[in-house]
């Protein structure tokens, strides 16, 4: 055999193991991962770096307004220092103004009050000096009829008090003149029966005896359902007791006495109320 029919041997190309392709594909995919990680991170650092601009804008504009408010109020303040001072000014000046006004009234009253003085002082003596017969006449006349009144007031009051200071009257007269001054009521009353009951003002009042001679009597009185006996009294002298919830007390006297006959008055005071009355041990 010849040279030529020599087949010509050409090695071939050993095939490339599996796992090659594995680990190719895995790092791919690894770098895709990786990829994906870091364009999501840089995408949240932006969005972080943006807020955090949008937040750093936001304080430097709330500063802004702050400071602003902050230089409104030192303004106000200044102006308010500024007009209390001028008030204050005003006030010691209106209370320095006051002061020499009240100065000037009380020396003006002081004035008024002595020239009043003297014009009295110069009409009295005027008066002193031209006053004639027939004004000095008429002047005792006119004392003369005061003194007349006050003497017959003075004698229409001329009455007996009691030992709690209230004025006795002695008949139907002085009750009427005790009515007029109208400090207190006045009841009269007349019982012309023994053993007969009366009410007099609030009270029932039981005439038991009456001695004419000796000008004395008994009663019996009932107040709140209790009897109270008042016996051998005189004629005109009050007999006291007080009703619930007053200190004036109220007064029965007896003018006159006669066979199985009394008469007299009850005196309550203005300030007692129509309510029960509670007998003293007079």
């Amino acid at each position: 055999m010849s040279i030529d029919d020599k087949q010509e041997y050409v090695p071939a190309e050993a095939a490339a193991p599996r796992w090659v392709g594995i680990v190719v594909v895995a790092l791919a995919i690894v770098s895709l991962a990786a990829l994906g990680t870091g364009w999501s991170a840089s995408t949240h650092s932006k969005e972080l770096a943006q807020n955090l601009a949008t937040a750093q804008q936001q304080v430097k504009q709330q500063e802004e307004v702050l400071n602003q408010r902050l230089a409104k109020a030192e303004d106000t303040n200044a102006q308010l220092q500024g007009e209390l001072s001028i008030v204050t000014d005003k006030m010691k000046l209106t209370q320095s103004e006051l002061t020499r006004a009240r100065a000037q009234a009380n020396k003006i009253k002081e004035e008024d009050a002595k020239q009043l003085a003297d014009l009295q002082n110069n009409v009295n003596g005027e008066l002193a000096t031209k006053a004639g017969v027939d004004d000095v006449n008429k002047l005792g006349t006119d004392v003369n009829g005061v003194k007349s009144d006050l003497e017959s007031t003075k004698n229409s009051l001329n009455m007996t008090r009691g030992e709690f200071g209230t004025l006795i009257a002695k008949n139907h007269d002085e009750v009427e003149e005790l009515r007029r001054l109208g400090e207190r009521d006045y009841y009269e009353f007349t019982i012309d029966k023994k053993d007969q009951r009366q009410k007099v003002g609030d009270l029932m009042i039981e005439l038991r005896g009456v001695n004419p001679k000796k000008n004395v009597y008994t009663i019996a009185m009932y107040i709140d359902d209790a009897r109270y006996e008042k016996k051998n009294r005189s004629v005109n002298e009050p007999i006291y007791f007080f009703s619930r919830g007053t200190r004036a007390p109220m007064e029965l006297t007896v003018n006159q006495v006669g066979k199985d006959k009394i008469a007299g008055y009850l005196s309550v005071p203005k300030s007692a109320s129509s309510t029960h009355a509670q007998a003293s041990g007079n």
